[in-house]
């Protein structure tokens, strides 16, 4: 009788052989990365070539460590072991190393990392600084027995002595490079009397260097107030630095020299070409002025001035003499207008029209005042009537005279028409009131 074997015993056994193939412990497989989504922790992928496809594994802790990017589509050489997934009963490999296959590891992080930056403008050349012509102080961040510095400070003398270097001595390679580089970038900022900033080290291989490739030393340098010099390895090397930095050197010499743009002999030559070009300015202008004035001299004005103001003074006596004769033209005409109103005054007998005119008002005067006066006493004795008439109409003055006044509900009544029997009624006379109560309706005119 045939035994069967169930599913988890053949997995089971499966997974024990992969575990114990001396061959499959440690496996060197390259593949193309696919179906890769970065996840929070572990990675979960695949490798692929042409003709096949294994799945693949890396734990967290090791994703950590890979030093770049791991993108889609990108082939590489990974270091592992096969292990079986009992519940799918798949295999896979478990990544414990990779690296790009045909470059370092260092290189593809390098254009990775300048890729990211230059998307986010840090490399754009509206961000650069102008280097200052004239500056006083310029700190160094490098080593402090390396040769740069010495190459710095040998320049700068030769150039321009009078400028001062303040030297930030920093690791600039191994492990705390980078946090040192940035810490003594922000130094250097606080500094308030530092004109300009050189960054670098001497020449070494990409490892030697990659501190100055680290993101946060490119951001150091970006955020900088300072104008940042980089001056990192030989002419050949490159790094994200020199991208950054409002200028690049290919040397600590070169560095030095864009630092101090004009040197002490540029500004003795300036100085002496300039007084020489003012000698020769204000040589020239005298000798002008000369002219002029030998010119001047020579002047018919300056031989004869009376010359110069005959003109004004014959304007002068014209003047006077138009003006002499406007004001007696119009002395004369004003004159005549004059004497033309007075007759013409003089014939219309205005003494005569006033005498009569005060005549007319003082006979106006009399008949308005009589006339006002009649108007008032009539007026006076219709309001007497007319205020005699409202009296007499008014019930306090006629029950008085012994008159009643008969009110039904606070209404007085002018009629019987609308009384009854046992109708209670009211009767208001001069000294008080009646409360009556009807007997008997008898109609009658009166």
């Amino acid at each position: 009788m045939t035994d069967y074997l169930s599913v988890s015993s053949l997995t089971k056994y499966l997974k024990l052989k992969f575990n114990k193939d001396p061959y499959l412990e440690r496996v060197y497989v390259t593949g193309q990365v696919s179906n890769f989504r970065r996840r929070p922790n572990h990675q979960y992928f695949s490798l692929k070539d042409e003709n096949a496809v294994i799945k693949a594994t890396m734990w967290a802790k090791d994703f950590k460590t890979l030093g770049f990017e791991l993108e889609e589509g990108m082939k590489i050489n990974v270091v592992g072991r096969i292990d079986l997934y009992e519940p799918n009963g798949s295999y896979s490999i478990i990544i414990e190393r990779a690296d790009p296959d045909g470059v370092g590891v260092l290189a593809l992080r390098f254009e990775q990392l300048k890729e990211k930056l230059a998307k986010a403008g840090y490399f754009e050349d509206t961000h650069k600084r102008p280097l200052p012509r004239f500056p006083k102080k310029i700190g160094v961040i490098t080593s402090v027995s390396g040769a740069v510095i010495r190459d710095i400070i040998t320049t700068v003398s030769r150039r321009f002595s009078g400028v001062s270097i303040v030297l930030f001595p920093t690791k600039v390679q191994g492990d705390g490079s980078s946090q040192e580089i940035v810490a003594n970038i922000k130094r250097a900022n606080q500094l308030k009397d530092l004109d300009v900033l050189i960054v670098g080290r001497g020449g070494g291989t990409i490892e030697d260097l990659w501190a100055f490739n680290e993101e946060s030393v490119v951001e150091a340098i970006f955020e900088s107030h300072l104008p940042v010099i980089s001056s990192v390895g030989h002419e050949t090397d490159t790094t994200l630095s020199d991208f950054v930095a409002d200028r690049r050197a290919a040397t600590p010499t070169a560095a030095a020299e864009l630092a101090t743009p004009v040197t002490k002999a540029d500004v003795l030559a300036f100085l002496s070409e300039s007084r020489q070009r003012s000698y020769q300015a204000t040589l020239a202008r005298i000798e002008t002025l000369e002219e002029r004035l030998a010119k001047s001299r020579q002047s018919v004005i300056f031989r004869q001035p009376e010359r110069l103001y005959d003109s004004y003074v014959q304007k002068i006596d014209y003047l006077c003499t138009e003006m002499t004769s406007n004001m007696r033209h119009i002395y004369s005409h004003n004159k005549q207008k004059a004497e033309l109103l007075e007759q013409r005054l003089l014939g219309l007998e205005l003494m005569g029209k006033i005498q009569k005119n005060q005549t007319t008002l003082a006979y106006l005067k009399r008949l308005l005042l009589t006339t006002m006066t009649n108007q008032y006493d009539s007026k006076l004795a219709r309001f007497e009537r007319v205020q005699d008439a409202l009296l007499s109409l008014d019930t306090s003055h006629i029950v008085a005279r012994g008159y009643a006044i008969v009110k039904q509900n606070g209404q007085i009544l002018s009629s019987v028409e609308a009384l009854e029997k046992s109708s209670l009624l009211q009767i208001v006379m001069r000294d008080g009131q009646l409360e009556v109560e009807v007997e008997h309706v008898k109609k009658s005119n009166i």
